[in-house]
């Protein structure tokens, strides 16, 4: 049976392009360019850490990032912060990242159930299919808060630690001299950005009225533009070595530790090759015209991959094929574990327990976080993790029975108990933790290395927090076989917040990028008979229309210039009618002939207000621009005969 249309279903006028015409124009020169900023900051909110960093633009070549946040990890760099966020019980904001975490961890458990704790939220936007501004979030205990708040909480925090830097720097500024920058993945889809950008507008870092202060950048093109620059002696070249030994100097507690720290470092020297006797300058040096490398960035929360090539003598970058990647970061191990203490401990406890002793999850899942780093594929004693305390009495109150029990009966034999009130992990245990998000991981690169467009690689860089995994690092080269080399720079968690700063310091870096999807609208086209479905037939005033139509402004995987418009031109229904409401919808396919068919959704709404643009002329046209070229799509229209500007904007996030 055929669909109906929606068009008629929706009430929908079903518009009548005046322009079907294609016409594309590299009007690069209409892009307006921004006001001049003294500060670019950029934010980094990642998915397990956030962090900001900033350069000034009269030294554009000085990136300064956070020396070390209060309260970080003995043993963790701390240049970024946890994405932890505590509100009061009265749900204000109390604080965020380390402070978050510790404060929360000192509140009795009496007092702490009434707090609101939040921690790796940022997935929510990934994961939710019809995200919304009322979109929620789960807090520790269990409470609802709206997303749109929380993310509002955290962007104004780092707004408020940024605005100190005019303090320490000496330079005055205030927030108009600062062009902010927000980093997101780039697999997210537009409600996911456009989520972003409204949470900046509630943050007050920036105005709706002054949108262009806000960049969004991708993260793996911010990974890329760092890393274009890296000089040899920052980064690590894994070549066709193998991997690290997990054995970190700390495992050999006692009289063999300085033999074993240095017995760790001839390892390293061994196993990566540091390419510091090279010392050419920059990467630039081996990169000629037209070489392409891949970007993998693999975060908390997801991997995203972008494939670039290099455009000489500027340095410019092309997007070779459209971002692709999916949620294999590393919370993933996480879940795993979760898994692994349901099995033993049965899943109406591990859920009771979260949300009675929220703060003791916490600590478990800290303890964990440090061991996790610990995992390597040659790694051959065992993993020791701290069980709170309050877990061991809280569960022997509520199964009548001890922890220890519970292991001796559970069938899961790599996990045994130690006396101090740890869990021992074996080296294999832990790695099979790993193996099905770096599963999905090898498995989406080998398909990607399949791709026409990706091929003669000459690097592969590896960033973001989970690319410090030897267990990663291992299976990435195993897949390669040496088609590419593989290269980690040596700061990688913050890699993409450098890159970031890169990027708003001059947004034209990227040329050319790849559309994620097939985006148009449902249009009336003149019905011909045999070419069109007898049932899309619509007789209006005697002229017979075909409804539903397929008007596609831009194509899966098309490649769209920075600056490039798609130029449409639309017509009031009525001569009164103050404003023009169009359906845009998207499609993962490359060629859709109608709204109607299978994978086509509406995605957004492009409203055009054209109150008080009422001319004499018989027909009104209102010319629109659509651009696409950038991380985020944008519209200007203006009335043709008055010459006026008519404002447009696209809506993503509405339902």
């Amino acid at each position: 049976m055929a669909n109906p249309s929606p068009a008629k279903s929706m009430g929908d006028p079903g518009i009548t392009p005046l322009s079907p015409s294609h016409t594309q124009q590299n009007d690069t020169d209409q892009v307006p360019s921004g006001p001049s900023f003294v500060v670019v900051v950029a934010i980094d909110f990642g998915t397990t850490s956030s962090g900001y960093a900033y350069a000034f633009t009269k030294e554009p070549e000085c990136i300064h990032t956070m020396r070390r946040w209060e309260g970080g990890d003995p043993g963790v760099s701390n240049q970024k912060t946890p994405t932890t966020i505590l509100l009061t019980p009265d749900r204000k904001f109390h604080s965020f990242g380390y402070a978050a975490r510790d404060f929360y961890h000192d509140l009795d458990p009496s007092e702490s159930k009434h707090w609101l704790y939040l921690e790796k939220f940022k997935m929510k936007l990934h994961t939710t299919a019809n995200l919304s501004i009322d979109t929620d979030l789960h807090a520790a205990n269990g409470k609802r808060v709206k997303a749109l708040d929380i993310f509002a909480y955290a962007l104004a925090f780092f707004k408020e630690q940024a605005l100190k830097l005019s303090d320490q720097t000496g330079g005055e500024f205030d927030n108009n001299d600062v062009r902010w920058v927000i980093t997101v993945p780039a697999i997210w889809k537009m409600p996911a950005k456009q989520f972003m950008r409204e949470a900046a507008y509630k943050s007050g870092l920036v105005s709706r009225e002054n949108p262009e202060q806000l960049i969004i950048a991708l993260e793996p093109e911010a990974a890329s533009i760092y890393c274009r620059k890296l000089r040899l002696h920052q980064m690590v070249d894994l070549g066709t070595h193998s991997t690290q030994n997990g054995n970190s100097p700390t495992d050999n507690v006692g009289g063999g530790m300085t033999q074993a720290a240095k017995e760790h470092v001839r390892r390293n020297r061994q196993s990566r090759t540091f390419l510091v006797e090279n010392v050419i300058g920059e990467l630039w040096s081996e990169l000629e015209e037209g070489d392409r490398y891949v970007v993998v960035d693999c975060g908390g929360g997801t991997v995203d991959l972008t494939v670039h090539q290099i455009r000489l003598p500027e340095g410019h970058l092309k997007e070779l094929y459209k971002a692709s990647g999916g949620p294999y970061g590393s919370i993933g191990i996480d879940y795993e574990f979760e898994k692994l203490l349901c099995r033993i401990f049965g899943q109406d406890f591990i859920d009771q327990f979260k949300i009675k002793r929220p703060a003791a999850w916490v600590d478990l899942m800290i303890a964990f976080e440090s061991r996790k780093r610990a995992a390597a594929p040659d790694r051959s004693n065992p993993l020791n993790i701290n069980l709170p305390f309050s877990f061991i009495d809280y569960y022997k109150k509520f199964r009548g029975h001890s922890v220890e029990h519970a292991l001796r009966k559970s069938n899961v034999d790599f996990v045994k108990w130690s006396s101090q009130g740890m869990l021992r992990m074996s080296p294999d245990a832990m790695n099979s933790l790993f193996k099905s998000t770096i599963d999905h991981i090898i498995q989406h690169l080998t398909e990607l290395f399949e791709k026409p467009e990706v091929s003669d690689i000459k690097f592969l860089f590896l960033v973001g927090g989970f690319a410090e995994s030897p267990l990663l690092q291992h299976a990435v080269q195993d897949m390669l076989q040496g088609r590419s080399r593989i290269i980690i720079p040596h700061d990688v968690g913050l890699t993409i917040l450098k890159g970031a700063v890169l990027f708003g310091l001059d947004p034209s870096i990227i040329k050319v990028r790849r559309a994620p999807l097939t985006y148009g609208v449902g249009v009336l086209n003149r019905f011909v008979d045999g070419k069109h479905p007898p049932e899309k037939l619509l007789v209006k005033d005697g002229t017979r229309w075909c409804t539903d139509v397929f008007d596609t402004f831009i194509a899966a995987d098309q490649s769209v210039a920075l600056g490039e418009m798609v130029k449409r031109s639309y017509t009031p229904a009525k001569p009164s009618q103050q404003v023009i409401v169009i359906h845009v919808y998207c499609s993962e396919k490359e060629k859709a002939g109608f709204i109607s068919e299978p994978g086509v959704r509406k995605c957004g709404t492009l409203r055009l207000d054209v109150s008080g643009t009422e001319s004499a002329a018989p027909r009104r046209e209102i010319q629109t621009l659509m651009q696409f070229g950038d991380t985020e799509i944008r519209a200007m229209a203006v009335d043709v005969s008055t010459g006026r500007t008519v404002k447009a904007s696209i809506d993503f996030l509405s339902h």
